[in-house]
């Protein structure tokens, strides 16, 4: 049985993203995993409570609410086996079910700046907790050091095909999302989709 595991790439607009996003020139700095196309819960790890960027730790996000619902995004999807969904499954409940020993790796964003590794014990940034992830199921490989790795790293693996650009906003009511290299679903598309399920009349774009 084949299963599909999409990476979510956004830009939410907050202090701390634009701060990140000075120093990396690159439009999405935070990366989240699910396996749900509709994306009613994601797995990363950023803030605890939306309003405060210090209490950081593994969470659970959705499109349909906090810093998410209205952020800018990129969508990339890929097939995996049935055992590759499992193990990333696993790996992810592991944490959850201990995820008050979990904090996120503030220190760990320093080090890339200054190109030092740091292994923290119970501790990722997104970006490095995704590649983790794909690791730990041996879906991909990368040559860096996982703490090494970026969101924008994540977006140039051939194995992922962008599959959805734009707002969060344009894209919740959709229930279909295509993984293919033939097809992608831009803004436009999707406009024309929701339309044709909701029958709406045809209008300039």
């Amino acid at each position: 049985m084949e299963r599909k595991v999409y990476l979510v790439f956004t830009d939410t607009g907050t202090l701390f993203t634009r701060m990140i996003k000075c120093y990396t020139k690159k439009p999405y700095n935070h990366a989240s995993l699910s396996f749900d196309p509709r994306f009613s819960e994601l797995y990363s790890f950023g803030r605890r409570r939306p309003k405060n960027p210090f209490s950081g730790g593994f969470v659970k996000e959705s499109i349909h609410t906090g810093l998410l619902k209205q952020a800018k995004c990129a969508i990339y999807c890929c097939t995996i086996t049935e055992s590759q969904f499992q193990k990333m499954n696993h790996f992810i409940h592991q944490i959850d079910s201990q995820k008050e020993l979990y904090r996120y790796n503030l220190l760990g964003l320093f080090a890339i700046a200054l190109n030092k590794e740091i292994n923290r014990e119970y501790a990722f940034f997104c970006s490095q907790f995704v590649f983790t992830v794909l690791k730990e199921a041996h879906v991909i490989e990368l040559s860096k050091h996982p703490s090494h790795v970026t969101p924008h790293d994540l977006q140039q693996i051939p194995l992922f095909q962008l599959v959805y650009q734009g707002d969060f906003a344009d894209y919740k009511n959709a229930s279909d999302i295509v993984c293919s290299k033939e097809r992608r679903i831009n803004r436009t598309d999707l406009i024309r989709l929701l339309r044709k399920k909701l029958r709406m009349p045809t209008l300039p774009l």
